[in-house]
């Protein structure tokens, strides 16, 4: 980190910098210019809380070298993390994880017939909304702790296992019990205390972009669930808010190759959500895979006309069958493979 002066600061106000630089437990090495001063801070792990810097009278404003999520980054750890969510399963390997399912868990019905389709077209996880964050509060929320049983019943009958969302604390709880992984949700990105509550839980997390946040944010908030010890953490793109009403959001691919770049995290791809139109999602999940995500989160329903939520986006079990073909083939150019559900074999094409 680097705490550049002004011009006309005073050997007072430069005094007052590195007092609190070495308050915090740093090294303050100022580097004099023709011009102004500049303050280097040395043994920052990424942890220094710039705004008590650039609070300070005399400072023009701070650069930051070392990235504020150390934990999660590439320079840190420069090879990928590999997520276990199940034995057999993972994210970050060489093959491509396919999670499908509803929005919602719906009936035993629904979701024991979803699972067995989308088992068989490929799919190696199950996703299904238990807990339902909605805009407005007189929709659909979910079926709560029954969600979660319907979910471990179909875990049960196909051998898949269960992504779903966590809102609170007591809900994450719950998934933990009867879940393979806990899903922090785009309006919960930002929820602090969530995250930390999740990490504590010793599961698997996977953490979806909010829908105003940057990258930096993103990984920011992954940073949250390292720091409380968890590094079993998969990144999700998931579209972002955006000036153009053609589409609900814009889906962000090159969300892909940049967290690779700054992160060893895995990420994967939701098109659903992130283009919110089913003609849509297709053509986008091809691309995300040609992109390099180490996954794909996409929604699918036997019936998506009686959906009780984003019927509008989710699949229809023929169209998730020909979905994989092309994401097989797709993966197979790029030099991947699409993995198997456990115990039904290898990780691989076909």
């Amino acid at each position: 980190m680097l705490v550049v002066m002004r011009q006309d600061a005073t050997e007072q106000q430069l005094r007052e910098v590195m007092n609190v630089i070495e308050a915090l437990g740093y090294e303050a090495k100022p580097v004099p210019g023709s011009q102004r001063t500049v303050v280097g801070v040395t043994g920052n792990d990424g942890r220094v809380d710039s705004s008590r810097l650039e609070a300070l009278s005399g400072v023009l404003h701070v650069i930051h070298v070392t990235p504020a999520y150390s934990l999660v980054s590439r320079e840190r750890r420069p090879d990928t993390t590999v997520v276990t969510i199940a034995p057999g399963l993972q994210f970050g390997g060489a093959a491509v994880v396919v999670i499908a399912g509803p929005c919602s868990v719906e009936s035993e019905e629904q979701i024991v017939s979803t699972a067995r389709a989308v088992s068989a077209a490929g799919a190696s996880c199950l996703r299904g909304g238990a807990f339902k964050p909605r805009s407005s509060p007189y929709s659909f929320q979910g079926l709560g702790k029954r969600g979660l049983e319907l979910l471990a019943l179909a875990r049960r009958e196909t051998g898949l296992p269960i992504i779903t969302e966590a809102m609170d604390e007591a809900g994450a709880e719950l998934i933990a019990e009867l879940g393979d992984c806990i899903q922090i949700g785009a309006r919960n990105m930002q929820n602090y205390s969530l995250l930390k509550a999740v990490a504590r839980l010793g599961k698997p997390v996977l953490l979806k972009r909010g829908m105003a946040a940057t990258i930096n944010d993103l990984l920011l908030s992954a940073e949250y669930i390292l720091a409380a010890g968890n590094d079993q953490v998969i990144l999700c793109e998931r579209g972002v808010r955006s000036f153009d009403p053609a589409s609900r959001t814009m889906f962000d691919l090159t969300a892909i190759p940049a967290v690779h770049s700054l992160s060893h995290l895995p990420i994967v791809a939701d098109p659903s959500h992130g283009t919110g139109q089913r003609d849509r999602v297709i053509p986008m999940s091809r691309a995300a895979i040609a992109a390099g995500a180490d996954g794909l989160m996409v929604e699918v329903h036997p019936h998506p006309e009686n959906a009780r939520s984003d019927g509008a986006q989710a699949l229809y079990l023929e169209q998730f069958a020909a979905l994989m073909h092309e994401v097989r083939a797709i993966a197979a150019v790029i030099g991947r493979t699409v993995a198997r559900a456990p115990g039904t074999g290898e990780a691989g094409i076909g």
